[in-house]
């Protein structure tokens, strides 16, 4: 009886003897896996990107944002639209009456500024926030140093730059103590931040900070000077952050006298914008790998169609190891065999394309396109499966034929 190293001899000879056949049967199999694992990739790699982003935001963060406003004639407006919240709610959040488990609060106001060196132009982000900016935002000083207090008390104007509009405005290695144009308002840098990075469609190196009250008496184009954009808030600790989450949430809805339902403001903690992140990017991810994996739907069909062929123009070959004593067994094991070699080398050739096209993708997109071991292991199990599967009909039609029948076949 034939063993297994002459049975995996005679598949190796049989396909090599239809090489293109058997590349183009491979084919689909190939592209399917590549697909699969590119996109599982970059799904993990987009979660992990959005995931670092928040983080980067700053320390056991809680940000609250306006919801929905209503102006004075009555008509609702969409999130933000019209700010809801005030330097006033800033100042009762940072009671520790009120808010035990808040360590520090930094209300912030935004708008696009034109800004202007002695020698260039740039426009970018400018931010009017509190001392405490630096802390709930876990930022740290390249060269310089931040606001203080007293020059918020005075309005100084006084601006700190992120390090990529210090480098676009400034050719000197520090900017500190240079005089910088917003807006058409004279501001002096006193420091500049620690580099953090850019993230997607956020950059948060390309930034001014000045104090808030210098930003609403000078800069702001709302029509409150107490209104602001956000409020970032900062937990005592990563255990006393849903805590801190409730006494804020109570205490707006107290002082904005409003209830749940028809809230003026939304609350968020970097856990919650870690999960939500998270849920979208691998409901994406499961979307679009499912869509991959009709390619390898359609991959299984092509390495059964090409077996069912093979079949047919092997039937006198088939009458004859059967004349010579060869079992159904054996005969069905003979195609099986040859299905799965050709599932496994779709499978390695498409492992190899996709690590190929991660490394291709993630300096093109800006996101790691991550190639997990065990996803790669489970592809070329997958890729097996598949061959075996569609295999199981070709091989058993195989082994089902008539000795005489198929020596008489032409």
């Amino acid at each position: 009886m034939m063993g297994w190293t002459e049975t995996l001899r005679t598949a190796i000879a049989a396909l090599n003897a239809r090489r293109m056949r058997s590349a183009l049967t491979m084919l689909g199999i190939l592209i399917g896996i590549a697909a699969v694992m590119l996109t599982v990739g970059l799904g993990q790699g987009a979660s992990a990107s959005i995931t670092n982003q928040i983080n980067s935001l700053g320390s056991n963060l809680i940000i609250v944002s306006p919801s929905m406003s209503t102006s004075s004639g009555g008509f609702r407006g969409g999130g933000g639209a019209v700010s809801t919240l005030t330097t006033q709610d800033a100042a009762m959040l940072a009671d520790p009456a009120i808010a035990p488990d808040v360590s520090a609060v930094a209300p912030t106001s935004s708008v696009s500024g034109s800004l202007q060196s002695t020698s260039t132009t740039w426009t970018s982000t400018v931010v009017g926030t509190t001392p405490e900016w630096m802390t709930v935002r876990a930022r740290t000083m390249g060269s310089g140093r931040f606001f203080t207090s007293e020059e918020v008390d005075a309005s100084s104007n006084v601006a700190v730059l992120g390090s990529e509009t210090a480098s676009e405005l400034f050719d000197t290695e520090s900017p500190v103590g240079e005089t910088l144009s917003i807006n058409g308002e004279s501001f002096t840098v006193i420091g500049v931040l620690e580099s953090e990075g850019s993230s997607g469609t956020s950059n948060q190196d390309d930034t001014v900070l000045v104090p808030n009250t210098t930003f609403a008496a000078r800069l702001s184009t709302s029509s409150s000077a107490n209104s602001v954009s956000q409020i970032y808030l900062s937990g005592k600790d990563a255990e006393s952050l849903s805590a801190a989450y409730q006494q804020v949430k109570t205490a707006l809805l107290a002082s904005h006298q409003v209830t749940d339902s028809d809230a003026d403001f939304t609350v968020s903690t970097q856990a919650s914008l870690v999960e939500t992140a998270t849920s979208v990017t691998g409901i994406l991810t499961v979307l679009l790998g499912g869509i991959a994996g009709i390619s390898l739907l359609v991959g299984g069909i092509g390495v059964m169609n090409i077996m069912l062929v093979s079949v047919s123009e092997r039937v006198r070959e088939i009458g004859l190891r059967k004349a010579l004593g060869a079992t159904p067994a054996v005969i069905r094991r003979q195609f099986l065999v040859e299905a799965g070699i050709l599932g496994v080398l779709g499978g390695l050739v498409g492992v190899a394309l996709g690590i190929i096209g991660a490394a291709i993708l993630s300096p093109i997109i800006g996101i790691t396109v991550a190639v997990s071991i065990p996803a790669t292991l489970l592809a070329l199990a997958v890729s097996l499966g598949i061959g075996l599967v569609a295999g199981v009909y070709p091989a058993t039609r195989a082994a089902k034929l008539a000795p005489i029948d198929a020596l008489r076949s032409e």
